[in-house]
């Protein structure tokens, strides 16, 4: 079993920045591939970014291509989600989630997930 908690959401207005970290407790962190969705209120769940075990490997959804930045910790069991040029449509709960397989950009292939942090992006 993975436990994954997030971490340092808050309110930010547009155009701020913000850095969202995932503190995993478990074995073989670095084996995991680890990823971000959002979740907007009355929205289906949406993918953010991911990242390979070795971290050379990162996606990203269009919505926050050239603005969020992915990146992991393997020493620190830590992935951490720098997001810059915050709009109000990056408004939502967001999730950490990781899988023992490739990263991908679907949510069926998390097996863990965290509880979420909110993120309020204000006009």
């Amino acid at each position: 079993q993975v436990q994954l908690v997030e971490s340092g959401g808050g309110l930010v207005q547009a155009g701020g920045s913000l850095r969202l970290s995932c503190a995993a407790s478990g074995r073989s962190f670095s084996t995991y591939s680890m990823g971000w969705f959002r979740q907007a209120p009355a929205k289906e769940r949406e993918f953010v970014a991911a990242i390979s075990w070795s971290g050379g490997s990162t996606f990203y959804a269009d919505s926050v291509k050239g603005r969020f930045t992915i990146s992991r910790d393997n020493a620190k069991n830590t992935v951490s989600l720098q997001m810059n040029s915050l709009k109000p449509e990056d408004t939502a709960v967001y999730y950490c989630a990781a899988q023992k397989f490739a990263a991908t950009r679907s949510a069926a292939g998390y097996a863990y997930w965290g509880q979420g942090t909110q993120v309020t992006v204000s006009s």
